[in-house]
Order: structure tokens, then C-alpha cells, then sequence
């Protein structure tokens, strides 16, 4: 029992020198772990561990205990949960700690926290470190390998709801603790959003620089309306280093869980942020600007550095676009089926005051597209079936992870000049695309032609979603408020 003893040791020394273990709690926080582990023998050994890192400590106790036969390797998961859950500081402290850092600076305090979720290993950077990612036409594109392909949106209605019934859904506060789903390491923040209490916490499986989530502390179903406009900017004036949005309410144009309301964002400013403005207008009775972005979906940016003023017009795009009807463009706002009509609002703070990027959307059906007209189109389902929700939406796209090896093999038969056969018929849109991408840079490889065409199809997709097409009607909605051009 030797390598379970220093494999021990050498956890609790890390916790003690990255968890913020107290020396008072080293003797109960190692009691603690040796318990999980079923009380095996234990010798003091006076290890150290010098790790940075969760995965070298927790990898030398796996395999001194699956040595041991205290636990097979597929419990590698729940064990490892288990033990970084014990050594973890307690949800008061961090929340105090938190809100200490957050009281002098704001953008420390972030660092913090998300440091400490990648420290107790609730956030697997290890792992979303190793997912492709790239830039090309504009758009930053990922292949997500740490999660499976989520095709289904009818789970989105049900919230990811937990067997059992507690917590009520996956991103319950609830949750924090909780062994349903191992999230015995999940510690969250307390946040006030236009009155309401919220919390924060950070995503196990992040797309983007400090990707986290804000939570209502009630469970309630999603929903977008002004003080939808006001949470987010009480989110930004909190943590202007951060950007925030919404998802749209609705299946298919929404997130995974739709039951739940709660918004994303984090560290890392998304191409559609970056976005010029295709044309600007402006009215008598709005001191800031409304601006159509030059973007392949259908946005309008409101930017005021009045927070009252700017929730008022954008409570008046949405209640303009939710009743909204062109049968000519297939836009249908409801029908037996529900309603089809919602926004996605994001927001960042810059010099020129707050910037809520309003995104129209549509989640209508048809024969011709029974996953939605206002979806990716079916020559792009096989690199794209997924929800297009506000991630994607921004300019950043998580394709599933099958494809690293499937385009890989794409890519060996452009280089190899042979056909496509039929077991990858799917791909036969990207096989011909970057075939003739191949060919007119050939010194580049079949890799980056694949990466080209992964970008343009990105692109395409984002074009699919746009409700105006072009991009005057999409000013002729704002003239119809009241705005002209500038």
C-alpha cells in the first residue's frame, strides 16, 4: 500500500499548494480521501507534489489504486470526482473569496475562480486543450472531442432533466456537490441581475476562454423579454471583461437546455463582436445607434450608454420580431405548432457604451426542411445537424468530434487523388469542394483545404440562419421603428 500512502500524500500537498487546503484541514481532508477510497492501509510518506495540474496527482492515485483493486478504470471518473470534491474548499469560502477579489478587481476575481475550477479539475482543460481549433473566413471553427454529438432537440425541451427529479434539471444549483453527474467539484458565485439572484459558474467542457454560465437561482423556463436586456447588462457593468448572452428560448434555434433560464459568456470576444456595421440608423428619441451588421446572419446592434434606454429598444425589436410575418421569406411567426419567432441577444461594454447584438431568429419547419428552413441545410448535415444556437451563432462553431477522423481520411484521398467511396458518400459536398481548394494551393496540403472548406461551410450555414437575406429588409425592419439612416 506504499503507492496508495505517497499517491496520497502527494494529492493532499497539491491540494494544500493549489486548492487553498488550510494546514488545520490536511489531517481531515487526507481522512477524507483515504474514506472514499475504502480505508486501505496508510503510512505518512511525507510526499510532495510539484504539479500545476490536476492530472499528474490524480493519475498516480488511479493507478496505485487500480494496482490495489480498489477500483476499476472506468470508475477512474467518479473516484476522481469524489476525492477533488473532498479537497476542494467549501462553497462559502469560495464564494467569499470571490467576492472579496471581485471588490477590488473584477477581472482578478474571474481569473480566480477559473483557475480554481481548472485547479479541483470540475473544468477538464486538459482535454478541451487537445480539441481542434482553427480561424478561417471569419469564423473560428472547433472540433468538439471531449463531448458526443447532440442531434436530438427535443431534449432541449426537457432541460436535461435528472433521473430522479433532484436536482430538477443539469444546471440546478442544486447540482453544486451533487454526486448525479459527478459534480461534487462544481462550485458556483452568488450574482443580483436586475434584482434577481443569480449564480455563475464555469462549463465542464468550455468553448471558448473562461466559458461559463449564469443561472437563475429558480427554476424557471427560459425566456427573453427587457429585463432579459437589463440582466445582461448588469452582467457586463459587473465584469466588462466578459461578454453575455441568450440563447433564443425556443427548440432548434436554442441551447440543450431550454427549461432552465440562463445565459453564456466568458473571456474571449467572438468574431460577430468584431463585426462592421453595414449600415447605421438612428431616431429623435434614441441617443445611440442601431447598426445592421455586415454578417452572415440576420443581427442588429443597439449601442447606447443608457441601460434603460437600450432595453427599451431592444424590447422593441423583439416584440416587432416575435409577431413578425412574411410568408414570401417563410417567416412564420406561430402556427398549430407554437411560436417560431425569437431573438438571441448578446452583450459586451466598449468606449461607445453597451453593445447588445440582437440576433433574429426562426425555428419554422417545412416539408423541404423538417429540421428548419432557418437551419443548416441538409448538404451540410454532415458536418453540421446540431442545434445553431448562440455560440454558433456569434461566429463560433463546435463541429462534432467524429469528424477529426473522417475529414482526415477525406483529406488522405484528395492528396492520394482517389475517389470517394461510398461508406464517406456523405461527405461527397466536402470531397468536391476542397478538392478544387487542393488544387489551386497544392503546396498547402489537404489538411488546410479541408480546414478552407470547414470555414466556408461554417459560413454557409450561418447564411442559412439569417432570416433577411439581404440585408435592406433587415433595415427596413428598423425604419418600420422609427429609424433612419445615418
Amino acid at each position: 500500500m506504499n503507492d496508495i500512502s505517497a499517491a496520497v500524500d502527494k494529492l493532499v500537498s497539491y491540494a494544500r499548494k493549489n486548492l487553498c487546503l488550510a494546514e488545520e484541514n490536511v489531517l481531515w481532508a487526507r481522512n477524507a480521501v483515504l474514506d472514499i477510497l475504502g480505508s486501505p492501509d496508510y503510512a505518512f510518506t511525507g510526499e510532495e507534489s510539484c504539479a500545476l495540474s490536476p492530472e499528474e496527482p490524480l493519475g498516480e492515485l488511479f493507478s496505485a489504486c487500480e494496482k490495489a483493486g480498489i477500483f476499476a478504470p472506468e470508475e477512474r471518473e467518479e473516484y476522481g470526482d469524489r476525492v477533488m470534491g473532498a479537497l476542494s474548499l467549501p462553497p462559502d469560502a469560495v464564494c467569499a473569496r470571490f467576492a472579496d477579489t471581485a471588490a477590488l478587481d473584477a477581472k482578478a476575481a474571474t481569473e480566480w475562480f477559473y483557475t480554481y475550477c481548472v485547479k479541483n479539475d470540475y473544468v477538464k482543460k486538459s482535454r478541451l486543450d487537445k480539441n481542434p481549433r482553427f480561424e478561417e473566413d471569419g469564423l473560428i471553427v472547433t472540433i468538439n472531442k471531449a463531448k458526443p454529438e447532440f442531434r436530438d432537440p427535443k431534449k432541449a425541451a426537457s432541460g436535461n432533466s435528472v433521473k430522479g427529479g433532484y436536482p430538477l434539471c443539469a444546471i440546478c444549483r442544486e447540482n453544486e456537490g451533487c454526486p448525479v453527474r459527478n459534480k461534487r467539484t462544481l462550485r458556483t458565485v452568488d450574482l443580483t441581475l436586475d434584482g434577481e439572484k443569480w449564480f455563475w459558474q464555469y462549463s465542464p467542457y468550455g468553448y471558448f476562454y473562461q466559458h461559463g454560465i449564469a443561472v437563475n437561482c429558480l427554476h424557471t423556463p427560459m425566456h427573453v423579454d427587457r429585463s432579459t436586456f437589463l440582466k445582461l447588462a448588469d452582467f457586463v457593468d459587473m465584469f466588462p471583461h466578459y461578454f453575455i448572452g441568450c440563447n433564443a428560448p425556443l427548440p432548434r434555434i436554442g441551447g440543450s437546455v431550454l427549461a432552465h433560464d440562463h445565459f453564456q459568456g466568458g473571456g474571449e470576444m467572438l468574431p460577430m463582436h468584431r463585426a462592421s456595421a453595414y449600415a447605421a440608423l438612428s431616431r429623435p428619441s434614441f441617443k445611440g445607434v442601431a447598426e445592421v451588421l455586415d454578417w452572415p446572419g440576420t443581427v442588429i446592434r443597439v449601442v447606447s450608454a443608457d441601460r434603460e434606454e437600450l432595453a427599451d429598444v431592444c424590447e422593441e425589436i423583439r416584440e416587432k420580431w416575435v409577431g413578425f410575418e412574411d410568408l414570401s421569406l417563410g417567416i412564420v411567426p406561430s402556427d398549430e405548432d407554437g411560436v417560431h419567432n425569437a431573438v438571441s441577444p448578446t452583450v459586451v461594454k466598449t468606449a461607445r457604451g453597451y453593445e447588445m447584438s440582437v440576433i433574429l431568429r426562426s425555428n419554422i419547419t417545412s416539408e423541404r426542411f423538417p429540421d428548419g428552413v432557418f437551419h443548416a441545410h441538409p448538404e451540410f448535415h454532415s458536418v453540421k445537424k446540431e442545434s445553431i444556437g448562440l455560440i454558433e451563432a456569434q461566429g463560433l462553431f463546435i463541429l462534432p468530434g467524429r469528424l477529426e477522423g473522417q475529414l482526415k481520411e477525406v483529406a488522405d484521398l484528395i492528396e492520394k487523388g482517389e475517389p470517394l467511396p461510398e461508406e464517406h458518400a456523405q461527405f461527397s459536398l466536402v470531397y468536391k469542394e476542397a478538392s478544387a481548394l487542393y488544387s489551386e494551393r497544392p503546396a498547402e496540403g489537404a489538411d488546410a483545404a479541408i480546414r478552407r472548406e470547414l470555414g466556408s461551410i461554417c459560413r454557409r450555414i450561418l447564411q442559412n440562419t439569417a432570416v433577411f437575406k439581404d440585408k435592406r429588409l433587415t433595415v427596413k425592419f428598423l425604419e418600420e421603428l422609427g429609424f433612419a439612416l445615418i
